[in-house]
């Protein structure tokens, strides 16, 4: 079941970084602007917003075997649709689609990890599966220019219908491991069997720690998406060629590998807490180094960004998980709030860097902008640390 899910968490990685290696070629062939691309880019985490919550619910109510099925089903739409996509406007709902397939994989494998595993292995578990969308945008943004686009004449079109295979071929995996009796049974073990209502919500957004992280959530896609969506061009910007600009693209997620195999396990009890604040300075350093021209600090910069990158969003999924007003029954619902609030972040980072950088010319003052995002989420990580040990207080009491 953990293969199963890192190979969905695969194409996932794999779909979203899809179109960051190749957005020179497309703004020169579709005549975009940077601040048009992006919008394109920040699409699907604009659907995502308002998909999120009705999806969180779906999982729950539905099952995971049909939800992430389906869930796959819509992103491999969205790459083809991307792939025959002739205009800016085609390419921008191209990508929308994806809004309604990820948040089916991204709210339902936490769901699985709540399900399969145990308190101390869940930090584990989820540090596995979070590798999955790391080594899919590693395989993308290394093999699009140096691989894919020779092997298909430079057809980006050609590239895009490659991915939508490999995407269908980690469905069909997970049908085949997830079998409709594996699924029922467990799932029924594993929780009490008590039909989805809509007033989870409004009883999980009473809960102080549940607000701060999804307010946290919203700083944390700010940073996640708008670098990482950028973060080849960021790199031309800098004298880099395309090939090269998409490896050094990749140190990031393969440096968030490493983070997502040592981090998360050790996040047990109060140290949660201290390693999600620790990541959180980790972002803030990140977007300060990489307004550097020197490689060896860039390099260092890439780093730091595939740590905090990985295990920020492990992290803050942990805290939920963790609160017993989430729980297993209730994390579905918990990570629809999640991503919706998230992705309002997941939106105005690619959109908002795009734009500051067709207004300053350059990718210096939005760069700046990150790093102000990143000292608000180094506050909201302290402040979830202090409700934290005031509820276990008052519970004590």
């Amino acid at each position: 079941m953990l293969a199963a899910v890192w190979l969905i968490y695969f194409s996932f990685g794999l779909v979203a970084s899809s179109i960051a290696p190749l957005v020179n070629v497309i703004v020169h062939e579709l005549n975009i602007s940077l601040s048009r691309m992006g919008t394109i880019l920040g699409a699907w985490q604009f659907i995502y917003l308002f998909t999120a919550i009705p999806l969180g619910f779906a999982v729950d109510k539905f099952g995971l075997r049909r939800s992430l099925t389906i869930g796959v089903l819509i992103m491999a739409v969205s790459v083809f649709l991307r792939g025959s996509a002739e205009s800016a406007t085609g390419l921008w709902i191209a990508v929308a689609v994806f809004g309604l397939g990820g948040p089916l994989i991204s709210i339902g494998a936490p769901k699985v990890i709540s399900q399969w595993f145990g308190s101390q292995q869940r930090g584990t578990a989820m540090g596995i599966y979070m590798t999955g969308p790391a080594v899919g945008g590693i395989t993308s943004l290394t093999l699009t220019n140096s691989v894919l686009m020779p092997l298909t004449n430079n057809q980006w079109r050609y590239v895009f219908f490659i991915v939508g295979g490999v995407v269908l071929l980690c469905g069909l995996f997970w049908l085949i491991v997830n079998k409709p009796a594996v699924s029922q049974s467990h799932a029924a073990r594993s929780q009490h069997a008590r039909p989805a209502d809509w007033s989870v919500f409004t009883r999980l957004l009473k809960v102080p720690v549940v607000v701060i992280v999804l307010l946290m959530s919203i700083t944390l896609f700010v940073y996640l998406h708008g670098l990482s969506s950028w973060m080849p061009a960021i790199l031309r910007s800098k004298g880099m060629s395309a090939s090269t600009a998409g490896f050094w693209a990749s140190i990031p997620p393969l440096a968030g590998i490493a983070a997502s195999l040592l981090i998360p396990r050790y996040a047990v009890g109060p140290r949660l807490f201290t390693l999600l604040t620790g990541v959180c300075i980790t972002a803030l350093l990140s977007t300060l180094l990489l307004q550097s021209l020197n490689e060896p600090v860039l390099f260092v910069a890439l780093i730091l960004q595939g740590l905090a990158a990985s295990s920020g969003m492990t992290l803050s999924m942990l805290v939920l998980m963790e609160n017993p007003s989430v729980g297993s029954n209730h994390m579905g619902a918990a990570g629809g709030l999640f991503f919706t609030s998230a992705q309002i972040g997941g939106v105005s980072g690619p959109v908002g860097i795009g734009y500051i950088a067709d207004l300053t010319g350059g990718f210096s003052a939005a760069l700046a902008g990150v790093s102000v995002v990143c000292v608000l989420l180094i506050g909201l990580s302290v402040l979830v640390s202090k409700y934290q040990k005031a509820g276990k207080a008052e519970s004590n009491n």
